[in-house]
């Protein structure tokens, strides 16, 4: 049982943080942001697209700069 439970969390742990950790942070971060800002009553609904915008851009400039330096 407990083997299955670890291998149901290394599941989900791979779907969501992947191979870039920071990803996973940026998403989740926009989601705390977007949400506490909502509840504020404030109108954020481009803050979600751009926060992705900016966490890919981020991703693929890391992922271009380590190929090029290794």
């Amino acid at each position: 049982m407990m083997r299955r439970l670890r291998a149901f969390g290394r599941f989900w742990w791979d779907f969501v943080v992947g191979d870039d950790w920071r990803v996973a942070v940026g998403v989740v971060a926009a989601l705390a942001l977007t949400g506490l800002l909502t509840a504020n009553g404030a109108n954020v609904w481009w803050l979600m697209p751009v926060a992705v915008v900016l966490t890919l851009f981020a991703s693929l400039r890391r992922a271009v700069s380590a190929r090029r330096a290794g």
